[in-house]
């Protein structure tokens, strides 16, 4: 890799439940067959990150590793047996698996210590990328935008297509407007739904869930969100209800709250070892619930298809980044997400200065 990058800044998880750590990383010597070394131009920080954090799913054996699943980027150089992704493409970076070769992850060090790595991850400079996580877009697309369409887009729209199943008239209810909530209320309006209901803690994110399209916002802090729902549906029953807090006790509400057809569809993920209590008779006569991942989205296909809808003005996205600073600012943005300051998706700047 002569003329290429040997050293890139990355924010590492050293230890959960602490802040990122910002530091310096040696690149591979070599690209394996399957890799990809792309230099980052904006990533989104996304909920499941926060997860790693904090542990939600128990201890992680992998640490010290690298973070983040959706970005764009530009590519730099290709490993052997790449075919689908070329020097000098402007691509999507994303978490789930897409056309081309699914490589080895690579490692990283770090000052003296071996840095892990997933296929994906994008809270770096520069990153080794499967081949299988690259979208190529348009050389002009805007690179802001498009590094929502590694998760937030990709997931809110995919959900809403291939789990709800949204049809005309539908009524929604939705549970978490941030990144993901914001694009399933797009999605929903998209699909035809008449009622679409947002509930969220933060009177900023409920603003941005009307501008998405919300027909009407409650914020949870201050009524009883489930009882505030049927005054608003006339006590008639919501058609889908869409989770994004993976509590429990909300799922159990949702469950019990959708008609004896409805759907319910969880998009957080509960914390390891949380468990919920459902009256499973329900299921007998035509009530779902499921779980999805990424919206079951094929990013191959699904990224052009979504970019066609923004490009056509159907679908909007700036008004979704609401922060956008530094890899040194890290931490203040994922504290900016824990405590409600921010409205919609933060985005690390992988270019500018620190």
């Amino acid at each position: 890799m002569s003329n290429l990058p040997t050293k890139t800044l990355a924010a590492i998880l050293v230890e959960q439940k602490r802040d990122l750590v910002i530091g310096e990383i040696h690149l591979p010597d070599v690209l394996e067959v399957g890799q990809v070394l792309v230099r980052f131009h904006y990533s989104g920080i996304c909920g499941s990150q926060i997860g790693e954090i904090d542990g939600v799913k128990g201890a992680d054996k992998w640490l010290p590793h690298l973070l983040g699943h959706e970005a764009s980027g530009t590519v730099l150089a290709i490993g052997p047996g790449v075919s689908f992704v070329k020097p000098d493409d402007r691509v999507v970076i994303h978490w789930r698996r897409g056309r081309g070769i699914e490589s080895v992850t690579p490692k990283y060090s770090w000052n003296g210590k071996t840095v892990n790595a997933g296929w994906v991850t994008s809270f770096n400079q520069h990153a080794v990328i499967s081949e299988n996580r690259l979208t190529v877009i348009p050389k002009d697309a805007d690179l802001k935008t498009a590094a929502l369409y590694g998760c937030a887009v990709t997931t809110g729209l995919g959900t809403i297509e291939n789990k709800a199943k949204i049809r005309l008239g539908d009524r929604v209810v939705i549970f978490g407007a941030g990144g993901i909530g914001l694009n399933l209320i797009q999605g929903a309006v998209l699909a035809g739904a008449t009622e679409i209901i947002a509930v969220d803690l933060f009177d900023n994110r409920l603003e941005l869930a009307r501008l998405m399209g919300a027909t009407a916002v409650i914020n949870a802090k201050t009524c009883d969100a489930f009882a505030r729902i049927k005054e608003l549906l006339n006590n008639q029953k919501p058609d889908v209800f869409l989770d994004n807090t993976g509590k429990p006790e909300i799922i159990a509400q949702g469950y019990n709250l959708v008609h004896g057809e409805g759907r319910v569809v969880l998009v957080g993920v509960p914390s390891k070892g949380s468990t919920t209590s459902l009256f499973t008779l329900d299921l007998h006569f035509g009530k779902t619930i499921t779980g999805t991942t990424g919206g079951e989205a094929d990013p191959t296909t699904d990224i052009p298809r979504y970019m066609g809808l923004f490009a056509k003005r159907q679908l909007s996205l700036s008004p979704l980044i609401t922060e956008v600073a530094p890899l040194s600012a890290v931490n203040d943005l994922i504290e900016g997400m824990r405590n409600g300051r921010t409205a919609g998706r933060c985005l690390i700047d992988l270019e500018a200065a620190l």
